[in-house]
């Protein structure tokens, strides 16, 4: 959690600071083999190299960048979960709590669907 302590303590409000931290940690309990980056001022977590998730914040959500890839998998349960989708990233309002199941999902899927990609992004 450490790594990434700057860019926590550059989000204003506290309770979405929380939130942020508790997601956080359960990346990293959950998968402890991931690797923490900062890319583009933004947390993110990478796996041999290749990108799997990454999260921006702003005044009124919480933004998680899966690929398009994972999108197009878990557009329906974004959408029932009461998250709204962009063409780029499941946005989460502060005031609805980011399902960590949800979450949990979308990174395994990331690992599994990415096992042999060589790149940092998929082709």
């Amino acid at each position: 959690m450490e790594y990434f302590k700057e860019l926590i303590e550059r989000i204003e409000n506290p309770s979405h600071r929380e939130k942020v931290e508790s997601m956080l940690s359960f990346i990293f309990e959950t998968f402890p083999n991931l690797e923490p980056k900062i890319g583009w001022n933004q947390p993110m977590f990478t796996d041999h190299g290749t990108y799997i998730i990454g999260f921006s914040f702003s005044k009124n959500h919480m933004s998680i960048g899966p690929e398009k890839a994972a999108l197009r998998v878990f557009n329906d349960k974004s959408l029932e979960l009461g998250y709204e989708l962009t063409k780029e990233t499941i946005k989460i309002p502060w005031k609805k709590d980011l399902d960590l199941e949800f979450l949990k999902e979308i990174i395994q899927f990331n690992i599994e669907d990415k096992a042999n990609c060589d790149t940092f992004w998929r082709k």
